[in-house]
């Protein structure tokens, strides 16, 4: 099977470049602020599956920039979705939990209504929106706090700042799943491969288990790096950032477990794996 990914460097594009044999095309060969060189793209390599793991994810940047996240995670999605209909192969896309608003406190189903709160949430909710409208056999899959061994992600920073600190404050008022990059990866894959033996695709949640907040997952992080770094969690309002971030990020993964047998993966095993990683590097 011929898989294209867009995406070379990313968390999930690079942990799928190790579970898989693929062609994948970083920004000097697909540069996705030019959409139309996307579905170029994707016509040269004529490939069996299309995935988009490359995405604007500068979510503080983009309340100022937020016509050219629009450009790359909104547009571009688009105009790959529909170089795919025309050749007739099938298209998997990675959305985010920021698509919602973020009230209350039940998991989100994918068919609940949408309303982001910042521009890089509007940017993804455009994507998906594109990626529908070109119709054809599309999966877009939406995560939540991805982190690896690689790239810039939650864990990575919490490591660096308890090398210079004793105590850390961290908000204890957003929940959601951190997710592993390896097992979004993993589930991207077993899609994917179910889409080009007939699976029509959809809209679907996948997020790591247990929810916990921003706080938990800073304790966890540190117990098991061995570090003694105290973690004082404190609510968002103490922690202003550019961008309004969603409180409620927890999501309902029912369906792709129904449709594909992919259940939520348990975080914190995947965190041991990534600071083993880590270790070794």
């Amino acid at each position: 099977m011929r898989i294209l990914v867009f995406g070379r460097t990313g968390q999930v594009a690079t942990e799928i470049q190790r579970q898989a044999e693929v062609t994948a095309l970083g920004r000097e060969l697909a540069d996705l602020s030019d959409p139309m060189a996307c579905a170029e793209a994707i016509r040269d390599h004529a490939p069996d599956l299309v995935i988009n793991a490359a995405a604007y994810t500068a979510v503080d940047r983009a309340e100022s920039e937020e016509d050219l996240a629009t450009v790359i995670n909104g547009v571009a999605p688009g105009a790959m979705a529909r170089a795919c209909v025309n050749l007739g192969i099938p298209f998997c896309h990675v959305s985010t939990d920021y698509v919602f608003d973020g009230s209350g406190a039940a998991p989100r189903a994918p068919s609940d209504p949408v309303a982001p709160c910042n521009a890089y949430g509007r940017s993804k909710l455009a994507g998906e929106e594109a990626v529908r409208a070109a119709g054809g056999q599309a999966a877009i899959l939406r995560t939540s706090w991805v982190f690896s061994a690689h790239g810039g992600n939650f864990v990575k920073t919490m490591l660096r700042l308890s090398e210079t600190r004793d105590a850390l404050s961290v908000v204890d008022d957003q929940i959601g799943g951190p997710t592993p990059a390896a097992d979004i990866a993993a589930a991207l894959l077993i899609m994917g491969r179910a889409m080009v033996a007939g699976h029509a695709g959809g809209l679907y949640h996948f997020s790591g288990a247990p929810d916990a907040s921003w706080a938990d997952f800073a304790r966890e992080i540190f117990a098991q790096a061995g570090r003694a770094t105290v973690v004082t969690g404190i609510p968002t309002r103490d922690y202003p950032t550019p961008a309004v971030r969603p409180q409620n990020s927890r999501l309902d993964c029912g369906s792709l477990a129904a449709e594909f047998g992919i259940g939520r993966p348990d975080w914190r095993a995947g965190l041991a794996r990534v600071l083993k990683e880590l270790e070794q590097a």
